[in-house]
């Protein structure tokens, strides 16, 4: 019979197991950025597909979410006559918080998901067997270029996110609601320090690429050799991914003020 402390210490097993797994998967990652050969049109290509055809969603929702702040920021400081200071608020708001954690949410619907599936949909073909029979490591040719390129087009992806957000703000709080254009400016420009504000910002979306790339990477590498394990492992990638990056930028929030 199965007690509940046998149950608690099987998952608990499975969890540190699953943990172990991971590390070395990512381990193993780190080590084909140093070994030979090295792919830069794979790259290219990993970056087009996971940064550039991202390109649409993550302007398009910038700019609605930095309209939804410009509106909500002016509602709050008008009741207290400090819509002189919306620039102030909604640009802390957006480069300290909400541009690198929306854009990687997004990045991972779109592309985390994408390279999840792609890569299980490889694992169930048996094209990653096809890889290791001509001795070639799947990892190093498949999985690492993935990685490394939401890795690296998360910062971007995000700088612009803020950009039209900013945009997006500055056009429903000056010409819609009357707020005075320099004023906007102003207290925008005199409220962002660019050390701790816009390189933390830039650094925090840089740890949330290598999280997505790695956990989107690792679910489809490990996933079951059929359409319900492909399945199963893209909707777990998203899933781990988004937990794991509004964990981490609470810890990074906590421990470093960024």
């Amino acid at each position: 019979m199965t007690t509940p402390i046998h149950t608690l210490g099987q998952r608990s097993i499975g969890l540190i197991q699953g943990l172990g797994s991971f590390s070395l998967f990512g381990s193993r990652i780190l080590l084909c950025l140093f070994t030979p050969p090295f792919r830069p049109r794979r790259l290219l290509d990993e970056c087009f597909e996971g940064g550039f055809m991202s390109l649409a969603i993550v302007c398009t929702s910038g700019a609605a979410v930095g309209m939804v702040m410009g509106l909500q920021s002016f509602n709050a400081l008008s009741r207290f006559g400090a819509e002189e200071s919306m620039g102030s608020l909604v640009g802390l708001t957006l480069v300290r918080e909400l541009g690198p954690v929306l854009t990687a949410l997004l990045v991972i619907g779109r592309a985390g998901s994408a390279t999840a599936a792609g890569i299980g949909a490889m694992v169930a073909t048996q094209q990653l067997d096809g890889l290791r029979m001509l001795s070639i490591d799947p990892i190093h040719y498949v999985a690492a270029p993935k990685a490394v390129a939401l890795t690296l087009v998360m910062p971007l992806l995000s700088a612009l996110f803020i950009c039209f957000a900013l945009a997006g703000g500055y056009v429903i709080g000056v010409p819609v609601l009357g707020v005075d254009g320099g004023s906007y400016l102003t207290s925008l420009e005199s409220a962002l320090d660019f050390s701790d504000d816009i390189l933390g910002s830039l650094l925090k979306a840089f740890v949330f690429g290598i999280l997505v790339g790695l956990i989107a990477t690792y679910r489809g590498y490990t996933s079951e050799p059929n359409s319900e394990g492909v399945s199963r492992a893209t909707t777990g990638a998203v899933v781990q991914a988004s937990v794991a990056t509004l964990v981490v930028d609470y810890v990074i929030t906590a421990l470093w003020g960024i």
